[in-house]
């Protein structure tokens, strides 16, 4: 397993829909980048997906091939594999961090997700998603809170990766 996407933090987006790429996060996006080499900008894909989908999820070349590949194991012609390819391929901006380590969003998908001002990034192991503050704020933070309040005070979340293993 290669360098992982760890970590949030809250940038700028300016007019033109240019916003920085945490450091962090684009050390592992050069890593997840089979062309990238040293003085070369990393490429990535962005899935935007469909209407249900509040945010930007943002895959390395790597993450975004093992996808594809997963997706074509499925029948040709199959349903599955036909609505996978337009959520994943249809649905997704390959794109470029700029000299500056600036990734700029379009129009479009700064408007699916009401971007505007600020954006919010959370690292999700081998993807980093992209959010509006506020639905981050909103909806996923209440989500973790309400599943975290299912458990014990003494809940480690960690016991549920040997559940994992034990299944």
């Amino acid at each position: 397993m290669g360098l992982r996407f760890r970590g949030e933090s809250h940038h700028k987006v300016d007019a033109k829909g240019r916003v920085s790429i945490p450091a962090s996060f684009r050390r592992v996006l050069a890593a997840g980048d089979p062309e990238w080499t040293e003085g070369l900008n990393p490429n990535l894909v962005v899935v935007y997906g469909d209407h249900r989908r509040n945010y930007l999820e943002c895959y390395t070349i790597d993450a975004i091939t093992e996808v594809d590949e997963q997706i074509a194991t499925l029948p040709r012609g199959s349903m599955e594999r036909r609505m996978l390819e337009r959520l994943f391929n249809g649905q997704s901006h390959p794109t470029q961090v700029d000299d500056t380590g600036r990734l700029v969003l379009p129009q479009k998908l700064r408007e699916k997700i009401g971007l505007e001002g600020e954006a919010f990034f959370i690292a999700t192991g081998d993807t980093f998603q992209i959010w509006k503050t506020e639905t981050w704020e909103s909806e996923e933070q209440a989500k973790t809170e309400a599943w975290l309040e299912e458990f014990p005070e003494d809940f480690d979340p960690l016991i549920l990766l040997d559940r994992a293993r034990e299944g």
